[in-house]
């Protein structure tokens, strides 16, 4: 027997309604505080229909593909986003809201779920079943491809899973999953049509945009889904343009060749904000940025070095120097703001006394230390020269190793003792399954911990939400005190836009549903 599990998310089990109901749409009625409405001094309130929207993103050259199961860039994912949809989404506080499900139920065991979906079509006018959400989840878990959600999906036993009916699915799981509806929301985690193979030529999926032109590494053309389930898009067409460095994406928006310019840094934020050219939107608290420790060699090998390095960091100099203040300060975990966040933990404060105290009694006086960084994401040399010298005033010597751009995350997954890291948005439940239990695959601290995992899984198996959240706030204390992750600062995601532009969501963290969502933004 199917059930709805009181509590399993801030909004409760999401029951069948259609994709109006279901969410607050951006763009729509104006003048919200979640969207950027320009400032030309028109009517930003009431959507317009009409016109092409030009928008800049850094791309991958010529192997670039519209394959939704690829994706991987930013631009990748914006991409996949216009021409398809998911089972769920992540809305900006993270947790799962439905997309082409309409709800999702558990048995008793938590192992067993039901989804029902709403009547949609694909673009050439079959209707979306469960056969091609089972078809879409055998392919990104077939073991010949490296498709990005394969890791999320592990949980479903898909060989045992069904199509109950043409729109109603059985999930059978691996094991209790109190948090399944983040696996329906994974990162590129799209449903394609049974049999699809043209994605290049003719992709057909069933989101708000139809596929018009590609060009790999150039641009992408989509037009209008006048039947898209969740309302037609306000614009005609919607074009993609690949602008790989910052100052060709800024440059072009300027001179009037794109009206929208993805991920710039905060030095042309500050040079353009209020200053009545473009329009600057800062998606709050999108990029955690971190130290990695990995725990299972020295000197990170001990906890009290760990608790040390936590004291050393002085989070708002980090801050103001490594993201010039385009950002907030960090305590050490992930999710900041995002459901099951410890927020009541104390904010840590740099204390170089204390931290002097615990190096000489874990014997690491005089410590040496290298850390590893890359010019791979901003910041991230800014950061590492700021934190040397901070450390340099408890007596510990950093030794800053630039690393290479095409190298860098496959090099420091294993390899070096300390580095620089960073991670986009994602429940805290998906960051901690995919990088701090023992077989994660992603698991850059090291941190493996038998009982630690035995909390994992008791928070999965776990129906009430307040009794999980309590969990989770007994991991996160472990973290705080003991864990790998130095965690200063969490950047601000920035765009650009022209200033006709309206409907663009302003709490969405990059990743998120309503990020990059072209079909509720308008030119006024």
């Amino acid at each position: 027997m199917y059930e709805r599990i009181p509590g399993l998310r801030r909004r409760g089990f999401l029951a069948a309604t259609t994709g109006a109901a279901a969410l607050t749409l951006v763009g729509c009625g104006g003048g919200t505080e979640d969207t950027a409405d320009g400032g030309d001094g028109g009517d930003g309130g009431t959507p317009k229909r009409g016109g092409r929207l030009r928008a800049a993103f850094a791309g991958g050259g010529a192997s670039e593909t519209l394959d939704p199961h690829l994706a991987n860039l930013f631009a990748d994912v914006a991409r996949a986003k216009a021409l398809y949809d998911k089972l769920a989404d992540h809305g900006d506080d993270l947790s799962a809201e439905p997309r082409l499900a309409t709800g999702w139920e558990a048995d008793k065991t938590l192992a067993r779920w039901r989804v029902t979906l709403r009547a949609a079509t694909f673009h050439d006018g079959r209707p979306v079943t469960a056969e091609d959400v089972l078809h879409s989840y055998r392919r990104i878990a077939d073991p010949k491809q490296a498709f990005r959600a394969k890791a999320s999906l592990e949980p479903i036993d898909l060989d045992a899973s069904r199509a109950t009916g043409e729109r109603s699915i059985e999930f059978v799981l691996k094991r209790p999953t109190a948090e399944f509806p983040n696996v329906l929301a994974a990162f590129g985690a799209y449903i394609i049509p049974s049999g699809a193979k043209d994605f290049d030529t003719a992709p057909v999926g069933s989101g708000p945009f139809r596929f018009v032109s590609f060009a790999p590494g150039r641009s992408a053309v989509f037009r209008r889904n006048d039947a898209y389930w969740d309302g037609a898009p306000h614009l005609d067409e919607l074009e993609f343009v690949v602008a790989n460095e910052e100052s060709a994406r800024v440059n072009a928006l300027l001179g009037g060749q794109v009206e929208y310019a993805h991920e710039l840094n905060p030095t042309t934020a500050r040079a353009h904000e209020g200053k009545g050219r473009i329009e600057i939107v800062r998606l709050r608290n999108s990029a955690m940025q971190a130290f990695c420790m990995k725990t299972d060699r020295a000197p990170f090998d001990d906890k009290r070095v760990r608790e040390a390095f936590f004291l050393i960091a002085d989070r708002q100099e980090l801050v103001d120097g490594a993201l010039s203040g385009a950002g907030e300060v960090g305590n050490d975990l992930f999710g900041k703001g995002y459901e099951y966040y410890a927020a009541d933990l104390p904010q840590r404060a740099q204390d170089l006394d204390r931290a002097r105290a615990l190096l000489q009694q874990a014997g690491a006086e005089n410590l040496k230390v290298t850390l590893n960084t890359s010019a791979v994401a901003a910041g991230f040399t800014e950061a590492a020269g700021i934190f040397r010298d901070q450390a340099a005033k408890a007596g510990v010597t950093i030794d800053v190793k630039m690393g290479s751009k095409d190298s860098y995350w496959s090099d420091i997954l294993d390899n070096g003792t300390l580095c620089c890291y960073r991670s986009g948005a994602m429940p805290i439940e998906a960051h901690i399954s995919q990088r701090l239990l023992t077989d994660s695959t992603t698991n850059a601290t090291k941190w493996r911990h038998k009982d630690f995992d035995a909390l994992y899984q008791q928070a999965q198996s776990t129906r009430d939400r307040t009794q999980r959240a309590a969990v989770y706030e007994r991991m996160q204390r472990r973290l705080y005190a003991e864990g790998g992750f130095l965690v200063w600062g969490f950047a601000d995601w920035i765009l650009g836009t022209a200033r006709n532009v309206r409907g663009v969501a302003t709490k969405a963290p990059a990743n998120s549903l309503d990020w990059a969502r072209f079909d509720k933004v308008w030119l006024a």
